[in-house]
């Protein structure tokens, strides 16, 4: 029997209903997050048309090594192992054959899809976006990216010509 917070995890986690995702840092997020990506996979859903956006590099990067994580593992377990780990993801019913077989396959079909999975954060999925239509943005097709630093070099100078004047 789960607990009521992890049946909330699951339910938010089915890709056949719409989400919205609010948490304090360490709740689960991320797994919820994992774990929808990887029913959309299993469900037959191409890697190539899902995009997860989050705000922070390290959040990205985390959530990308825990569904690659994830998919190597059911790739490997045996076939006991796997159908507990599919229940366990939310799966209502044991999972057939042709599902234990499209599970052992997601890690395969995520590395080699184009492009990879799309797990990136927002700003650089909304830079991509102006790179691809500059003209339609009216921005520079050179555009780049301003890192961290290089905004507060930025901000610093602008501050000290206008304490300045």
């Amino acid at each position: 029997m789960s607990n009521p917070a992890s049946e909330r995890q699951r339910l938010a986690a089915d890709p056949g209903q719409s989400t919205w995702l609010s948490a304090n840092a360490g709740s689960g997020k991320t797994k919820v997050l994992t774990d929808r990506v990887a029913r959309l996979l299993l469900s037959g859903t191409e890697p190539q048309r899902i995009l997860c956006l989050t705000y922070t590099k390290a959040a990205a990067a985390e959530m990308q090594n825990r569904l690659f994580r994830r998919l190597g593992e059911w790739a490997m377990l045996d076939e006991e192992r796997l159908i507990a780990a599919l229940l366990d993801l939310g799966l209502t019913e044991a999972p057939g054959p042709e599902t234990i077989r499209a599970a052992r396959r997601l890690f395969a079909r995520a590395i080699e899809t184009p492009g990879g999975l799309k797990i990136q954060t927002i700003h650089s999925f909304c830079a991509s976006l102006l790179r691809r239509f500059p003209l339609e943005a009216r921005v520079s097709p050179s555009l780049v990216e301003m890192d961290d630093r290089s905004a507060e070099l930025l901000r610093a100078e602008m501050i000290e010509e206008m304490a300045g004047q």
